[in-house]
C-alpha cells in the first residue's frame, strides 16, 4: 500500500492548491470522484465521452421547400452506464408554433416541425407520435444499451424549411441553407448524463464529435456547398467548373470557380435532373450544407504548418463585402495560426455562405452582407471563424456555458481587428459591442456572476456575461500572464481538450496547471462574483519626485489599467499596472511613481476597460 502514498498526497496537495475556494457543482465535484475529470485540468484517467457514425441520404425538394432524409447512426456508449433510454434532438423543431421559445417570432417562422415517419433501434420498430417531440425527445428503450456497447438507429424523416429564421432556413426562394437539419442523439456525458435541455433559440449548442457521411440530392444547376470534403465532385460539376474547382485546392490566388452567367446558363453542374453531392466530415460536432442555383462561387487555399485549407465563398453577385470573403478569410486562417490562439485551423475546409444569420456552424459560416460598412462586415466574419477553436476545435457546452465559446470568439475579434484596423478603431468598435450596453446599466441583472449557467439568463444578461464580460476576462488574463505564459497556459488548455468536452472547472483548472500559477484568486474575482468596473481615485499626493496614488476598486473586477500623469508644461507620462495589484487586496491599492516635474492631474484609463463612473478618475494635483 505504500506505494499509493505519493500519489495520494499528490491528489490531496492539487486539491488545496487548485480547488478549495472555487465554488464547483455537486455534479462536477461528483465528476473528480469518478475521476473522468481531475483537478490538474486535464481529462480525468477514467474520461470517456460518446460517439455516433452518421450516415445519411438527405434530398431538397425546391419547390416545397422540404428536406426529407434516410440516416443511419452507430451510437457507441462508451460510458460505464447501462442507458435506458435514449435521447434525440431535433433543434429545427424550434419552429413548431408549440415549441418554447426566448422570444416573439412572426408567422413565417412557424412550420409543422419534424416528421419522423419510421425509427428502428437494433431492427425494433419504435412507435412515434411526432406531436409530442420537441427540439429534445428521450425513448425508452425496449433493451437497455449496455456499457460499452453500440446501438444501431435508422430513421426516416422530413422537415419543411421556414421563411423567416434565426440561423437555417430560406435565404431567398432559390438558396437555402439547412442547419441542424437531421436528428441526432444527443449528448449523453459524465457530469449531467442525458442532455435533455430544449433549445429555445438564445442559447446555443452542445454535441458529440461524431463522424459524418453525408449524401445531398439537389435538382441540376444547384450548387451544394457543405462542412467537409467533396468526395465526388466529377460526378457533379462539368469539365471546366471541375478544373477550376480542382486547381483552387493547390492555388495561392482567388478563382472564379462559377460566376453568375455560368450559374445562370446551366454549365456548371452535371445537367441530369438531379445530383447527390457526397461530402465526410470525421470528429466533427455538427454538420450543414447550403444550396442555390445562382450564387457566384470564388474559391482559394492557404497554405499552413501540415496542410492546405480549401477557403471557399458563395454568395450573390455584386455584394461588396463578399467579394473580398475569400482572400479575408485566407488572412483570418494564418493570423489565427501565427498570433492568436497560436494553434493551426484544424479542419480541411472554410466555406462562408452570404445569408442572414451571422453564424457559425463546423467549416462553414452564414453572414449577413453589410456592403457599406466593409470593418464591421469583416470582423463579423473574424468572430464567425474564430469560432472555429470555441466551440468546435473545443466541444464547448454552449447552451448551459457559452461565455466559454463567445467570450473568445469576442476577444479573438478584437486582436485580428488591431491587427485589420489599427489599436484605437478597434478599441472603439470592441467597446461599443461588448462593454458599453452594460457598464452603462446600472440593473442588478447585468451584474450576475460569468458562471452562470447561461439557460439562467435572458435579454441583455445572456448577451453581456456571455460576450463583453468573459471577454474581458480573458484579455486582463493575457495582461496579467503576459503573452508568452498566457499564450503557453491557453495552449495546455487546448491540448488538453480539444475533441472534448471542458467544463468551466476544466478551463480554470488546465489555465492553473498551464501558467504553474494558483490563479483561484482571479477566478473566483472575474467568474464567482457580482463585480463590475468602476476605479476611483481617493488620495493623489506628491512629495518631491515621489508621486503616491490610493486607488479604491469600486465595482470589483480585478482589470489592468494606466495612471496618466498630465504636467503643468502639457508633457504626460502613462504608466501601466496589470490585474497583479489586486492579487493581495482587491478593494483598494496604492501606487508610487516618479514625477520631476510640476503635475498638474493624475488620472486612471482603464483602455477598453471603460468605468461606469469615470468622473471620478482623475484627480488634481494641488
Amino acid at each position: 500500500m505504500k506505494k499509493y502514498i505519493v500519489p495520494f498526497l499528490l491528489m490531496c496537495f492539487s486539491y488545496t492548491l487548485f480547488a478549495q475556494d472555487l465554488y464547483t457543482p455537486r455534479n462536477i465535484r461528483k465528476a473528480y470522484k469518478k475521476e473522468t475529470r481531475s483537478l490538474s485540468g486535464a481529462p480525468g484517467s477514467h474520461y470517456w465521452q460518446n460517439k455516433g457514425i452518421y450516415n445519411i441520404q438527405t434530398k431538397v425538394d425546391i419547390i416545397s421547400k422540404v428536406v426529407s432524409g434516410n440516416e443511419t447512426i452507430q451510437y457507441s456508449n462508451n460510458s460505464p452506464d447501462t442507458l435506458k433510454v435514449i435521447a434525440i434532438r431535433f433543434v429545427n423543431n424550434l419552429h413548431k408554433p408549440e415549441a418554447p421559445r426566448s422570444g416573439l417570432v412572426s408567422k413565417d417562422f412557424l412550420t409543422s416541425g419534424l416528421e419522423i415517419k419510421s425509427i428502428l433501434i437494433d431492427g425494433i420498430k419504435y412507435e412515434v407520435n411526432n406531436e409530442e417531440w420537441g427540439t429534445v425527445k428521450d425513448l425508452k428503450l425496449k433493451t437497455p444499451l449496455l456499457p460499452k456497447s453500440q446501438a444501431s438507429l435508422q430513421i426516416e424523416w422530413q422537415y419543411p424549411l421556414s421563411v423567416e429564421s434565426g440561423r437555417e432556413g430560406q435565404i431567398d426562394s432559390n438558396t437555402l441553407y439547412c442547419a441542424y437539419s437531421y436528428p441526432r442523439v444527443s449528448v449523453y456525458d459524465d457530469y449531467n448524463g442525458w442532455d435533455i435541455l430544449p433549445h429555445i433559440n438564445r442559447q446555443e449548442f452542445y454535441n458529440d464529435f461524431n463522424d459524418y457521411t453525408f449524401s445531398i440530392t439537389a435538382p441540376k444547376n444547384y450548387v451544394v456547398w457543405a462542412t467537409g470534403n467533396l468526395l465526388n465532385p466529377e460526378e457533379v460539376l462539368q469539365p471546366e467548373i471541375l478544373k477550376r474547382f480542382k486547381q483552387s485546392m493547390t492555388s495561392d490566388q482567388v478563382l472564379h470557380v462559377a460566376d453568375s452567367k455560368e450559374m445562370q446558363s446551366g454549365s456548371v453542374t452535371q445537367q441530369k435532373d438531379w445530383n447527390t453531392w457526397k461530402f465526410k466530415a470525421d470528429h466533427i460536432t455538427d454538420f450543414c450544407f447550403a444550396l442555390s442555383n445562382h450564387y457566384v462561387w470564388d474559391a482559394s487555399s492557404v497554405p499552413l504548418k501540415t496542410k492546405r485549407v480549401s477557403v471557399q465563398t458563395a454568395c450573390k453577385t455584386g455584394a461588396k463585402d463578399f467579394e473580398q470573403y475569400t482572400d479575408w478569410m485566407k488572412y483570418d486562417m494564418d493570423w489565427f495560426y501565427k498570433n492568436w490562439p497560436g494553434i493551426e485551423y484544424p479542419y480541411p475546409v472554410m466555406t462562408a455562405f452570404q445569408g442572414f444569420a451571422d453564424m457559425e456552424y463546423p467549416m462553414m459560416v452564414n453572414d449577413s452582407s453589410v456592403p457599406d460598412n466593409l470593418i464591421d462586415s469583416r470582423l463579423t466574419l473574424d468572430h464567425e471563424v474564430a469560432h472555429t477553436y470555441f466551440p468546435f476545435y473545443m466541444g464547448i457546452n454552449e447552451t448551459r456555458y457559452a461565455f466559454m465559446d463567445e467570450g473568445w470568439a469576442s476577444t479573438f475579434e478584437y486582436l485580428i481587428g488591431i491587427s485589420e484596423n489599427g489599436e484605437e478603431t478597434s478599441k472603439k468598435i470592441y467597446q461599443k459591442y461588448n462593454v458599453k450596453n452594460w457598464i452603462n446599466d446600472p440593473s442588478a441583472e447585468e451584474d450576475q456572476p460569468i458562471i452562470s449557467m447561461s439557460t439562467q439568463l435572458s435579454g441583455n444578461a445572456y448577451g453581456n456575461n456571455t460576450y463583453g464580460k468573459a471577454s474581458l476576462s480573458y484579455l486582463a488574463l493575457k495582461d496579467y500572464l503576459g503573452d508568452t505564459l498566457f499564450k503557453k497556459a491557453l495552449h495546455h488548455y487546448i491540448n488538453n481538450w480539444n475533441g472534448k468536452h471542458p467544463t468551466p472547472w476544466d478551463y480554470f483548472y488546465s489555465m492553473n496547471t498551464g501558467s504553474g500559477k494558483n490563479l483561484n484568486w482571479f477566478w473566483n474575482n472575474w467568474f464567482f462574483s457580482n463585480h463590475y468596473i468602476d476605479l476611483k481615485i481617493t488620495t493623489a499626493k506628491k512629495s518631491g519626485k515621489k508621486v503616491t496614488v490610493i486607488i479604491e476598486n469600486e465595482g470589483g473586477f480585478a482589470i489592468p489599467f494606466d495612471v496618466i500623469i498630465l504636467n503643468e508644461d502639457g508633457t504626460n507620462t502613462r504608466t501601466h499596472f496589470s490585474p497583479a495589484v489586486w492579487e493581495k487586496n482587491q478593494r483598494q491599492t496604492k501606487v508610487n511613481l516618479d514625477s520631476v516635474k510640476k503635475i498638474k492631474s493624475i488620472t486612471l484609463d482603464g483602455g477598453i476597460f471603460m468605468d461606469y463612473s469615470p468622473e471620478d478618475n482623475t484627480k488634481s494635483i494641488n
